[in-house]
């Protein structure tokens, strides 16, 4: 699968849709790590999500994390149901 790297700044261009499979669970220890990584040593995530447009990647801070989405800065939100891979 090619994805497309972009920056956070381009995220709300994009209509997000599930991924063919909904990994939320799984990525829940990752997802864990990417906040911890985020606010106490200002580290970066790649994560990779699914759009209309296709898979998108973007490598950012985690700020926070609800039930259902990641926050980046600027209260950008990715919803969890659309992950494909996290890696940091």
């Amino acid at each position: 699968m090619t994805t497309t790297l972009i920056e956070k700044e381009e995220i709300e261009q994009y209509k997000f849709v599930p991924a063919e499979v909904d990994r939320t669970q799984e990525f829940a220890s990752k997802l864990s790590d990417a906040l911890r990584l985020g606010n106490e040593f200002k580290s970066k995530t790649a994560m990779t999500f699914m759009t209309e447009d296709g898979p998108k990647r973007v490598e950012t801070t985690v700020w926070s994390l609800t039930e259902k989405y990641i926050v980046l800065k600027a209260s950008v939100l990715i919803p969890m149901r659309s992950l494909i891979d996290i890696s940091y």
